[in-house]
C-alpha cells in the first residue's frame, strides 16, 4: 500500500546534477534554461496540444540534454493518470514462459513503451480475485486500466471492470454472457482456411484435437470445423474428435485415440501448434508417415512451427498484433474512447511440409 513516507522517500532528491545546483534537475531548472515558465514545460511533457511544435521540440531536447527525469510517481498523484497498466493472466503453471502468451505480451509491451505506458503483470489466482485485487490495483490508482489474457467463460470476474468503471480490454477472447471490449484473432476465419485447404487435398476423414470448450474461441473452431464437412456431404463423426489439452503431451494422446478409434482418419486437425507438433510426434510412433500417411495441421504458427521436421502448416495468428491493437485501444478507452471495440485481426494459411494429397484408404 502507498503510504505518505513511501511517496516522500520516492520524492528525495538524489545525488546533485550538472543543472540542479546541490540536486537533481529539477522542472524549474529546465525552465530557466529554456527561458519558458515551468507551466510550459509541464504541459510539453505532457503532450499538450496548445504548445507549438517548436517549442515542443526544443524543450524535449533540452530535457533530454540536461537528463532531466519526471517523477513519475508524483505525476501520478497529481493527475488523472498514472500511465500504467496490468496485464491479468491466469493462473496456470509457467504461464510467462508460454509462446502464445510470450507473443501477446510482447506487443503489449513494445506498444506500450511507444506510448509512454509501464505495464504491470498479475495472475488471476483465487486469492487475488476472491479479495478483489483486480478492481483495487484501479480504484487505489495503481493502474490506469487492465488487460485480460487466457479468459474462460468461467472468469465471471471480468464483469466486474463494467461494473467498476475500470477500463477493460479482453485479448484474443469475447464473452457472450455480458459486453467487454475485446481484440481478438478471427479464428473463424481461420478455421475455413484449414479445412477448405483439406478437403481439396482430397481428406474427407479428417481429425480435430481441441481444448478448452470453456473458451468461446475454442468453440468457434470446433464449431467451424463441423459446418465445413457437413458442407462437403460429410457427417461429422464423435470418435474424430479428442481433447488435447493446448499441450504436446495431449496432442499426442488425442492422436493416438482418434487413430486408434479410426486407422483410416487422413488428417488431423490441431486447435494449436502444440498440439498439432504432439500428433506428429505420435503418428511417427505409430510407425506412419507425415504427411505421407497423416497430413496434420496446426494452429497458431508459433516460431517453432517452422523448425520442427516436417514443418508444420498451420494458420498464422497475429498474436503481436492483437497485443498491440489491444494496448492502443485501451488506452483511447482510458482517455474517454465511448464507441465498443469489437475488433477481429484477419488470419491466414501458411502451408508447409506437414500437409500432402489424402492416401486413398477405402469406404
Amino acid at each position: 500500500m502507498r503510504t505518505e513516507q513511501a511517496i516522500q522517500s520516492k520524492l528525495k532528491p538524489e545525488k546533485p546534477g550538472p543543472f540542479g545546483r546541490g540536486s537533481t534537475v529539477s522542472l524549474r531548472d529546465v525552465a530557466r534554461e529554456a527561458k519558458v515558465s515551468v507551466a510550459t514545460v509541464s504541459m510539453v511533457l505532457n503532450g499538450n496540444p496548445r504548445i507549438s511544435r517548436a517549442t515542443s521540440l526544443r524543450i524535449q531536447r533540452l530535457v533530454e540534454r540536461m537528463g532531466y527525469q519526471p517523477n513519475r510517481l508524483a505525476q501520478s498523484l497529481s493527475s488523472r493518470y498514472t500511465n500504467v497498466v496490468a496485464v491479468i493472466l491466469p493462473a496456470l503453471r509457467h504461464a510467462f514462459a508460454d509462446a502464445y502468451f510470450g507473443e501477446v505480451i510482447s506487443g503489449i509491451c513494445d506498444k506500450a513503451g511507444k506510448m509512454g505506458y509501464k505495464v504491470m503483470l498479475e495472475q488471476a489466482k483465487p486469492d487475488f480475485i476472491r479479495e478483489k485485487q483486480h478492481i483495487r490495483i484501479f480504484e487505489r490508482r495503481y493502474v490506469d486500466g487492465v488487460l485480460c489474457l487466457g479468459t474462460n467463460d468461467r472468469h465471471k470476474w471480468v464483469e466486474d471492470f463494467g461494473v467498476s468503471g475500470c477500463p477493460a480490454m479482453v485479448i484474443d477472447n469475447s464473452f457472450d454472457a455480458f459486453s467487454v471490449d475485446h481484440v481478438m484473432c478471427d479464428y473463424r476465419s481461420g478455421c475455413e482456411q484449414v479445412m477448405n485447404y483439406l478437403l481439396q487435398l482430397g481428406h474427407r476423414r479428417i481429425g480435430m484435437i481441441t481444448a478448452a470448450p470453456d473458451i468461446k474461441a475454442a468453440r468457434t473452431v470446433v464449431d467451424t470445423y463441423r459446418s465445413k464437412l457437413r458442407e462437403a456431404g460429410i457427417e461429422p463423426n464423435p470418435v474424430w474428435i479428442e481433447d488435447g489439452k493446448f499441450t504436446e503431451e495431449g496432442g499426442a494422446q488425442a492422436a493416438h485415440k482418434i487413430l486408434e478409434k479410426d486407422p483410416q482418419i487422413t488428417a488431423i486437425f490441431g486447435g494449436n501448434d502444440k498440439m498439432a507438433i504432439g500428433a506428429m510426434y505420435q503418428v511417427v510412433n505409430l510407425g506412419l508417415k507425415v504427411p505421407e500417411d497423416i497430413s496434420v495441421v496446426g494452429f497458431d504458427d508459433l516460431r517453432h512451427a517452422a523448425f520442427v521436421n516436417p514443418t508444420l502448416t498451420t494458420i498464422h495468428l497475429p498474436l503481436y498484433e492483437v497485443g498491440m491493437a489491444g494496448m492502443e485501444r485501451l488506452v483511447e478507452r482510458i482517455h474517454g474512447r465511448p464507441e465498443p471495440v469489437r475488433e477481429v485481426l484477419p488470419t491466414h494459411l501458411v502451408v508447409r511440409n506437414s500437409t500432402a494429397l489424402a492416401r486413398t484408404v477405402s469406404t
